[in-house]
């Protein structure tokens, strides 16, 4: 029986040293790694070379987004596919036997499109954003409808429904992994650690940013796929946009009803601790992050806006960055 090959396409935009980590952590692991850059300024372009790594430089005349990037990349190995690709994001590395893992996953499993697995964060302790992610990233192994943009995908499967949608510029992975499931395939989360992920959010406006971000991927996704995201859709525009209205109303004309919103906020505020707690955060730390979650609703409903009015106007969706 002839061996599957894996090559890795790595993306990034001015990641720096976190780019030569994930460049480096791919030696030995892969048969071929090939970067896609983002219009960088940092110098990422050489170091990758410098690495011996395949460089894509992104033309600087259409909006960039990740989904893109990763068709470039993609594009790159048609000439000598290889079985399978491992898409890894540029700040992010591979854990060592990974890609062995993943591999070990596919075998005998023919209706497997996608295996992914766990990602962590380098430094969960550097702030609370960081910690955020870090749980956020820890989803139950098994079946899964969705993952993020860390993913072993098989080759065929990724031609055969067009790869990732270029225009999307958050949650393409969902959107690609929604395609996938509809069209048969099924997607696979094991319980191994695979990537180490440096968000690097230190301050309250780059968490603020990427909850914009999020947001304007559950409008962009839940646009093209009506059936997705809907659950988040209605929690913003409930407590992000309906419930912050009636407390306004309430303020200026009719006290009872800041009363009723104040209720219902500390309501979902509980179930949202209790959420966590469930998934043993310790108690003072499930606090914290509820409040985060709770208060992620306000940008959530900011990117969903945007997106709206980018396409009520037209304009090609740019991607919205938080570091």
């Amino acid at each position: 029986m002839t061996q599957p090959t894996v090559a890795a396409v790595a993306i990034g935009r001015n990641e720096g040293e976190r780019l030569i980590r994930c460049l480096i952590s791919l030696r030995g692991q892969v048969d071929q790694v090939v970067y896609v850059d983002s219009g960088s300024t940092d110098g990422s372009v050489q170091a990758a070379r410098d690495l011996g790594v395949a460089v894509v430089e992104l033309d600087a005349s259409a909006p960039f987004t990740a989904a893109r990037a990763r068709n470039a990349g993609f594009d790159v190995l048609r000439q000598d596919l290889p079985t399978f690709v491992q898409f890894v994001d540029g700040d992010c590395g591979v854990e060592d036997g990974w890609i062995a893992a993943a591999l070990d996953a596919f075998s005998g499993r023919e209706d497997l499109a996608i295996v992914t697995g766990w990602r962590y964060e380098v430094h969960p302790e550097a702030s609370v954003y960081n910690r955020l992610v870090d749980y956020e990233w820890h989803r139950p192994a098994g079946d899964i409808s969705a993952c993020g943009g860390d993913m072993m995908v098989r080759s065929a499967d990724f031609i055969a429904v067009g790869g990732f949608d270029p225009t999307v510029i958050a949650a393409e992975d969902d959107e690609f992994c929604t395609r996938l499931r509809k069209s048969g395939r099924h997607l696979l989360r094991i319980p191994l650690a695979m990537t180490r992920h440096d968000a690097a959010m230190l301050r309250f406006g780059q968490w603020w940013q990427r909850a914009v971000r999020s947001g304007h991927g559950f409008a962009q996704v839940g646009d093209l796929h009506p059936d997705y995201f809907r659950p988040e859709r209605r929690r913003v525009m409930l407590y992000g946009g309906v419930l912050p209205a009636i407390a306004l109303i309430g303020a200026l004309w009719f006290w009872p009803l800041l009363l009723l919103v104040v209720a219902l906020y500390t309501i979902s505020y509980g179930r949202t601790v209790q959420g966590l707690r469930r998934g043993d955060l310790p108690r003072k730390e499930a606090l914290h992050q509820a409040l985060f979650l709770s208060l992620s609703k306000c940008p959530n409903l900011s990117g969903m806006i945007r997106y709206h009015l980018r396409k009520a106007r037209g304009r090609a969706m740019h991607i919205i960055e938080y570091k």
